[in-house]
């Protein structure tokens, strides 16, 4: 099964899922003849630039409004991400050839770049500074949260109300210590309701919300949310929104997190709707680059992490609106040009090796 993050979208392997999709494409998405929704290409390509845009805003000098703003894009860009890698895991089935699939779309990618990173953390910052698989580098713990999420993709459809479920999980992650430290076990429990949730949307629920009401519902909804972070920015910290931490970890009382759970999962649901209320659902010039989302995920760290160690957010322009103004296009710009086609050929081995010559030959079956 593909990573969402790549160009690869899985097909109805049914009868009732053919009919079931085809009757639903018109009323959400534009679905090509190999059964790619150029929606969510284009919702790929639109979440991945809110993702560096976050990113190159970190280094900038504290600003409260910046700050909110941040604050408004960490509340959903990353559960729009997972809840459309549920979506797109619908059919996943644990076949061999499917977790090999897994293996190398998702492990492999990162173990090379675990490797590259820390590399180049050892060339730009921290000469000592030491490779451990267990331990993801800044961005690459979502390839093997995805990972896991992936593989538990059948419990969650055995299971009954698997949201409610997946939601307590979430909540007693927040107040167990024992989660906390190198390995992103906070984050692929707490974010995990927003997969789980993926997995029981259907084409209907993403028909609704492109209805015209909802797009003019999600203007005031929106700004709104600008209001409400930028009331937050002095009282909270932003911690909650990377989902890393217990409460314990965060020195808060511990009913604080289960009720930050409840209320950053209905939060990221309203405003993630009212995001892809937004999205086109045709063919356009950025649905080529939703393909190659893997590619600016993985990449884009590097440019902003050189840059920060260079010091180049140190000038005092980036202190000022325009200074704002210019990352935010600036991360835009340099996400999409590592989306493009060009630069998914060149790094192709790297990104999505086939890796033919590691797997098990399957044995003839043998007949007495």
């Amino acid at each position: 099964m593909p990573s969402p993050l790549t160009s690869e979208q899985p097909r109805p392997t049914t009868a009732a899922d053919t009919t079931t999709a085809t009757a639903s494409a018109t009323a959400v998405t534009a679905t090509t003849a190999d059964g790619r929704d150029h929606f969510f290409d284009n919702a790929k390509y639109l979440a991945i630039v809110l993702v560096a845009i976050g990113h190159a805003w970190e280094p900038l000098p504290e600003g409260r409004l910046v700050e909110a703003a941040y604050t408004l894009i960490y509340t959903f860009h990353m559960p729009v991400f997972i809840l459309i890698a549920g979506y797109l895991s619908r059919n996943f089935e644990l076949r061999p050839d499917r977790v090999w699939k897994l293996v190398t779309s998702l492990l492999v990618p990162y173990i090379v770049f675990e490797v590259l990173y820390t590399l180049f953390q050892r060339a730009m910052r921290d000469p000592d500074y030491s490779l451990s698989l267990l331990s993801p580098y800044w961005l690459l713990w979502f390839l093997p949260a995805l990972f896991f999420w992936r593989l538990s993709t059948p419990v969650w459809q055995a299971v009954r109300a698997p949201v409610l479920v997946s939601l307590a999980i979430a909540a007693v992650a927040t107040v167990s210590p024992a989660a906390d430290g190198s390995l992103p076990v906070q984050r692929i429990l707490q974010f995990l309701p927003f997969y789980v949730l993926g997995l029981r949307l259907g084409p209907q629920h993403f028909a609704l919300i492109r209805r015209t009401w909802v797009r003019v519902v999600s203007v005031p909804v929106f700004a709104l949310g600008l209001l409400v972070a930028y009331w937050l920015v002095p009282r909270t910290s932003t911690s909650w929104f990377f989902r890393k931490n217990s409460a314990q970890e965060m020195d808060t009382p511990e009913w604080t997190g289960p009720t930050a759970t409840l209320l950053l999962f209905v939060a990221a649901v309203v405003l993630g709707a009212c995001f892809l209320a937004w999205v086109p659902k045709g063919r356009t010039w950025m649905t080529a680059l939703g393909t190659c989302t893997l590619y600016g995920y993985l990449l884009h760290g590097f440019v902003i992490r050189g840059l920060r160690y260079d010091g180049f957010y140190d000038r005092p322009f980036f202190n000022t609106t325009m200074g704002t103004v210019a990352v935010t296009v600036g991360a835009a710009i340099m996400v999409t040009l590592l989306c493009t086609p060009p630069v998914r050929r060149l790094l192709r081995p790297l990104l999505e090796p086939r890796m033919a010559w590691a797997k098990q030959r399957t044995a003839p079956s043998s007949r007495s």
